[in-house]
C-alpha cells in the first residue's frame, strides 16, 4: 500500500535545541498510482464541497510551533487556523516553555458560519426578506418558525406566509453566538506562571494526499534513457501549510483501520521510497530507523484547495536501459496438485511480443535511488521533427536501490509469434508423456531484433527436455526461456521436446 509520509520541519537543529515556530506536515498516502486522479477529486470538490473529502486516500499529521499568551491560574487559549477536517483525537498540546502547565479540557469547536446555520439560529427571530414579484421586489418582515425544505415560514402581521428561499434576499441582525467563520480548537489550561510561552500542538486531519510520476526520455537506439520524478500534492484539508521545511519519510507504517469503511475513511499504511541527490531540485535522502528519509533544502507552500508538483529528484540523464520483446505464451498457466494429463489440453495461439524496457536502478549506473511506487511514462524522440512521443506507461512498486525496473509498453507491431503442438504421447502404465513445440517468430522490421520466449512447463513438476534445436535457461523451476536475435525481415524457429514424469 502506497503512502508518502511529507514533513514539514521546524529546524535544522539538533534535538537538544528548542523549535522555532512554524508548522511541519505530515502527509500519508494510500492513493494506488493505477486509479488515483486528484483532478477528479478536485472537480468533485467543486461541484460537492466537502462530500468527498473523507474519500481522499490519505490523511495529514499537522505540528504547529508558536508562541501565545498563556494565562495564569486557569484560562483558555484558542487557535483559529486549523485544518477543518482535523480528527479531534489526535490533537496534542505541549508548553515548551513551562512543563508544568497542565491541560484541563481541549475542545474542537466546527460549528462554522453557512447560511442554513444562520437561518436555524434565527428561528423565532424577525428577519426580512427581499422577495421578487415580476419587475419588483416586495419587502417581507416577520418571525421566522421554519427554514425546512427550501421554504421559509414566517409569521407576519398579515398571517403566516411561506416563501420559496430560492430568489429571496434575506436581511439579518447581528450574527448569532456560538458560530465561528474558522474551525478552532480550544484549550482550558492550568498554569502557575502563566505569560508568553512556546507551544506545540499536534493533530491528524483527512483530505491530503500524494502521488509519484516519472517521465523517462529513451534515446534512438534503445540503449540509453533519461530520467525525472516528481511528487503531486493535493491539499483539501481546510488549511494551508506554508514556508515550509518539507521531508519525505519511505516505509510501511502500520494505522488502525475504522470499523467504517464504507466511505474509505482512512488509509491502511505508510510507504514512500524518494530519490534524492544533494540539490536544491530535490531532497536529501538518509537511512531512518527502517524507512528512508528525505529532506528538502529549501521552502516551500502547500496551499489549501489545490495540486502541486515538487521536483523528487535532479534530472538523471544517460543511465542504461535494456529494450527487448517477450513471448509468453502460456503466462497465467501453472502446475496444479496433478499432473495434467488432457490431451486435448493445448495452449497454441499467434501473438505479439510485450515490449519491455528495464534498467538496473545501481549507482555504477547513474541512479541507485530508492523509488516510490507510481506511474512511469515512457518518451522517445522523433528525428522527423525533435519532439517527443509517448510510446507508453507502467506501474512500479516500491524499488529499492540495486535492483531492477521493469516497464511494460505494449505490444510489438512488426514482430509475431506462433506457437504450435507438433506432438503429444502419454503412457499411464509407465507415468510418462511427452509433448512437443513448434515456435516460429517472424520480425517484419528493417532491423534485426532480439526477442525472449518465455516457456511455462504447466503440467507437472518433474519435467525434462530431451529434445531442442536451440539452448535455453531455467528460470525457475517449471518456467524456462530461448533468447532468439531474429533477423530483419527474417524468421527464427524454436523446437523442443518435454517429457513428464510422475
Amino acid at each position: 500500500m502506497l503512502a508518502l509520509a511529507l514533513v514539514s520541519t521546524l529546524t535544522l537543529a539538533t534535538p537538544t535545541d528548542k523549535p522555532i515556530e512554524g508548522v511541519s506536515l505530515t502527509v500519508y498516502s494510500s492513493a494506488d498510482p493505477r486509479s488515483f486522479d486528484p483532478r477528479q477529486f478536485v472537480q468533485q470538490q467543486r461541484n460537492n464541497g466537502s462530500d468527498n473529502i473523507w474519500a481522499v486516500p490519505g490523511y495529514g499529521v499537522v505540528k504547529v510551533v508558536r508562541k501565545v499568551a498563556v494565562p495564569k491560574g486557569i484560562g483558555t487559549i484558542s487557535f483559529t487556523d486549523v485544518a477543518a477536517w482535523i480528527d479531534p483525537t489526535t490533537v496534542s498540546f505541549t508548553d515548551l516553555d513551562d512543563a508544568t502547565t497542565t491541560v484541563l479540557e481541549q475542545n474542537f469547536q466546527f460549528d462554522l458560519v453557512s447560511p442554513s446555520k444562520l437561518m436555524e439560529r434565527y428561528i423565532g427571530r424577525t428577519i426580512t426578506l427581499a422577495v421578487p414579484m415580476g419587475n419588483s421586489v416586495s419587502q417581507v418582515s416577520g418571525e421566522l418558525l421554519s427554514a425546512n425544505q427550501g421554504q421559509l415560514v414566517l409569521k407576519t402581521p398579515d398571517g403566516l406566509q411561506i416563501i420559496p428561499a430560492q430568489g429571496a434576499q434575506v436581511s439579518l441582525g447581528e450574527m448569532p453566538g456560538g458560530l465561528l467563520t474558522k474551525p478552532t480548537l480550544v484549550w482550558k489550561l492550568a498554569s502557575d506562571k502563566g505569560g508568553e510561552h512556546l507551544i506545540r500542538t499536534t493533530y491528524q486531519t483527512a483530505g491530503i494526499t500524494w502521488r509519484s510520476d516519472y517521465n523517462i526520455v529513451i534515446d534512438g537506439d534503445d540503449k540509453s534513457a533519461n530520467l525525472t520524478g516528481w511528487v503531486t500534492l493535493m491539499n483539501l484539508s481546510g488549511a494551508s501549510y506554508e514556508n515550509a521545511n518539507l521531508k519525505l519519510v519511505a516505509g510501511d507504517v502500520h494505522k488502525i483501520q475504522p470499523q467504517q469503511v464504507v466511505y474509505d475513511r482512512a488509509p491502511q499504511a505508510l510507504a514512500m521510497r524518494g530519490a534524492v541527490m544533494a540539490d536544491v531540485s530535490g531532497f536529501v535522502e538518509k537511512a531512518f530507523a527502517d524507512f528512508h528519509l528525505y529532506s528538502l533544502p529549501r521552502t516551500t507552500d502547500v496551499l489549501q484547495n489545490s495540486t502541486q508538483q515538487i521536483a523528487l529528484f535532479p534530472p538523471t540523464d544517460n543511465f542504461k536501459v535494456k529494450r527487448e520483446l517477450v513471448f509468453d505464451f502460456a503466462n497465467g498457466y501453472g502446475v496444479s496438485g496433478a499432473p495434467n494429463l488432457d490431451r486435448d489440453f493445448v495452449i497454441g495461439t499467434n501473438a505479439k511480443p510485450s515490449i519491455l524496457v528495464s534498467f538496473e536502478n545501481k549507482k555504477d549506473n547513474a541512479l541507485g535511488m530508492p523509488l516510490p511506487a507510481g506511474k512511469m511514462r515512457v518518451y522517445k524522440m522523433d528525428d522527423a521533427d525533435g519532439t517527443l512521443e509517448f510510446i507508453g506507461e507502467d506501474l512500479i512498486d516500491h524499488t529499492p536501490r540495486n535492483e531492477t525496473v521493469k516497464i511494460h509498453l505494449g505490444e510489438a507491431f512488426d514482430v509475431v509469434g506462433e506457437r504450435t503442438r507438433t506432438d503429444f504421447t502419454i503412457d499411464n502404465a509407465a507415468h510418462r508423456m511427452t509433448e512437443s513445440f513448434k515456435i516460429e517468430v517472424r520480425n517484419q522490421k528493417a532491423a534485426s531484433q532480439k526477442v525472449r520466449i518465455v516457456e511455462r512447463l504447466y503440467r507437472w513438476t518433474n519435467w525434462s527436455i530431451d529434445q531442442k534445436n536451440t539452448n535455453y535457461e531455467k528460470l525457475e523451476a517449471n518456467t524456462i526461456e530461448f533468447n532468439l536475435d531474429v533477423p530483419p525481415e527474417g524468421s527464427k524457429v524454436i523446437t523442443y521436446r518435454v517429457v513428464y514424469t510422475w
